[in-house]
């Protein structure tokens, strides 16, 4: 059983170690130093194979981190689990430093963020996208992505069902069309983050032709968007992220994005070189069957079951026993 450990305690044990250790210190599989707990073992086409799984420290992530424990142990690999580590520079650089060999990323993340590309020169093709971010990163870093998942955690604008109907809304397109008609009605919470980026409001007003007044946008923390939207206070519609649980739990619909204007941030295992190169086949079979079974409403459903109290292992190993990828 898999010892385990607060994520304050793995965010700085791997940090501790990034600290002390240099580039390249770990030579083989598994040469995590984070102090995460081990489990696993047993039979399967991993067996005796040690791995490190990261995760950023949202719980998105901690449920896909937890996900990939699982899976690998059911592939009778021994893993050492250190999710929950702060932020895509600091996973990034433990798996550059050979600290953990894999977590999940998102495409757009990897375009912009890791191959340092402006955000919105980003190919708007799903797979052109991932194409292009799988290899650079790649060649450039020894970094492989796995296949890429539907899932998309990008940008989106959400309201409730009776107003998508109310109002006659339901692709970014009306939603702009409702703008130059009545812009009170096509009232908008968003963040200041999404306001001010180049691939937030400013993309949506470029690629629909979208102009909302002064008086239409009302500017919040994020966190608090997806309870208004419903009361329509201050706003009928409101800035979300694609997989949030909140979504189900509020009983939004997201508008499609017709002109997929916004970036892709399609999600991948992403795994070191070393750790890849000597179990290529295994590794493809255990976590491209999950990707494909991972979408935006999939997600959502995780998300909004940890937002209710579940705790991430147990709703990681939910999923993967419903889908039938683990025993």
């Amino acid at each position: 059983m898999r010892s385990s450990k607060s994520k304050p305690a793995r965010v700085a044990g791997v940090l501790a170690a990034l600290a002390l250790a240099s580039v390249g210190a770990s030579a083989g599989c598994g040469g995590g130093v984070g102090g995460g707990g081990v489990g696993g073992g047993g039979d399967g086409p991993l067996a005796g194979v040690e791995f490190t799984v990261g995760s950023k420290e949202f719980p998105e992530q901690v449920i896909l981190g937890q996900i990939a424990i699982l899976a690998l142990e059911n592939a009778g690999a021994d893993v050492t689990d250190e999710t929950g580590i702060e932020g895509t520079a600091n996973v990034r650089r433990a798996l550059d430093s050979g600290e953990i060999d894999m977590y999940w990323e998102y495409t757009g993340t990897g375009w912009s963020t890791i191959l340092q590309h402006e955000v919105t020169d980003a190919p708007s093709d799903t797979q052109e996208l991932y194409e292009a971010v799988a290899k650079e990163d790649r060649e450039k870093n020894q970094v492989f992505w796995l296949d890429p998942a539907p899932l998309n955690n990008t940008y989106a604008i959400a309201t409730t069902q009776a107003k998508a109907q109310e109002l006659g809304v339901q692709s970014l397109s009306d939603y702009a069309e409702l703008a130059s008609k009545s812009p009170e009605q096509a009232s908008l919470c968003a963040a200041n983050e999404f306001l001010v980026r180049p691939d937030g409001l400013q993309l949506l007003e470029k690629a629909y032709g979208l102009k909302l007044p002064g008086g239409a946008v009302s500017e919040m923390d994020l966190n608090i968007i997806h309870t208004r939207i419903p009361k329509s206070d201050p706003c009928n519609f409101g800035e979300v992220f694609a997989t949030d649980g909140q979504i189900v739990t509020n009983n939004l619909t997201v508008l499609e994005d017709d002109k997929s204007a916004f970036v892709k941030y399609n999600l991948a295992m992403t795994i070191r070189g070393d750790a890849y190169n000597e179990h290529k086949q295994a590794l493809d079979q255990v976590f491209n069957p999950i990707a494909k079974q991972l979408t935006d409403e999939t997600m959502q459903q995780l998300n909004a079951k940890v937002g209710e109290g579940e705790l991430e292992e147990d709703v990681a190993e939910g999923f993967l026993k419903d889908k039938g990828l683990i025993d």
